[in-house]
């Protein structure tokens, strides 16, 4: 009697139930595993490797010639002046704000006087760095992933190396030197913005003399802190166009591989950002 009359499904066992599956057995169940927490890690150190030798490749094709003056303008153009007033907006409140809960703290030891030289200290030193980093990140940095990503999907990339160009030279070393050039400019700008703002809430608002409050800048800000501010702008400005660039110039997947690769560079950059705000701290403070 054939399955067909028996109405059996082909490969059931006696009558007619499916046959069962074997279970996985120990080494199948601890490869499994190992796939699960390896892989990750593998993933992670091959981004971050991929990242440095990108970074590396910058570096190397930003002395050699041709030099490219209008990418590297139009890239000035963007990430720069085009940052200024969103960063100026961002430090001027936060300025007001950090004075604000400066005050309510210091007025119970009767030490709002002290006021301006710590908003200088704690601008010069972490907020405008870091928050201006951030700011560049949210609006250059995240272009700057969208666009290589668009051009490496649409193949434009590959174009670019046919007709004998190096696209890491054409593309990201104009970038990176724009972001490392003006991150410092920009965190200038961040910080005398929320000094104005300190200046506003501190004397306008809640009547502190504006003799102390800038003698207590000047008291408490040095040129260590101001070079503390330099160096990491610079240190940020070249981490944050290495790592947008890159997961731009690798994106895959079409439209939805070039918005995941966006949203993967602006949290990569700002992770990044922290950790390395908290290793130039303390490499950069005598405690």
């Amino acid at each position: 009697m054939t399955t067909a009359e028996t109405g059996a499904e082909p490969g059931a066992g006696p009558g007619g139930a499916a046959p069962s599956r074997s279970k996985p057995t120990l080494i199948e169940r601890l490869s499994r595993l190992v796939d699960v927490i390896v892989a990750p890690a593998f993933r992670f150190f091959d981004d971050v490797g991929g990242t440095f030798t990108l970074g590396w490749e910058a570096l190397t094709w930003a002395v050699r010639p041709p030099f490219r003056p209008a990418q590297l303008l139009l890239a000035l153009d963007f990430i720069g002046a085009g940052s200024t007033f969103i960063v100026a907006l961002v430090g001027l409140f936060t300025g007001m704000a950090f004075t604000v809960s400066i005050i309510v703290g210091f007025r119970q030891f009767s030490a709002e006087g002290m006021v301006g030289g710590v908003v200088a200290l704690a601008l010069a030193r972490e907020l405008a760095p870091v928050l201006a980093a951030v700011v560049v990140t949210a609006r250059a940095g995240s272009t700057m992933a969208s666009e290589l990503g668009n051009m490496r999907v649409t193949e434009q990339i590959d174009a670019i190396t046919t007709m004998g160009v190096s696209p890491i030279q054409y593309l990201v070393v104009p970038r990176l030197i724009a972001a490392t050039v003006t991150l410092p400019l920009l965190a200038v700008c961040f910080g005398v913005a929320g000094q104005t703002g300190a200046y506003v809430v501190a004397v306008m608002w809640q009547g502190i003399d504006p003799g102390i409050f800038f003698d207590r800048i000047s008291q408490f800000l040095t040129a260590a802190d101001l070079r503390m501010m330099v160096v990491k702008s610079l240190v940020f400005g070249f981490v944050v166009s290495v790592i947008c660039c890159k997961k731009g110039f690798f994106a895959s997947g079409g439209a939805r591989g070039v918005g995941e690769a966006t949203a993967k560079a602006v949290v990569a950059s700002i992770v990044t950002i922290f950790a390395c705000d908290y290793i130039l701290t303390t490499m950069l403070t005598d405690l």
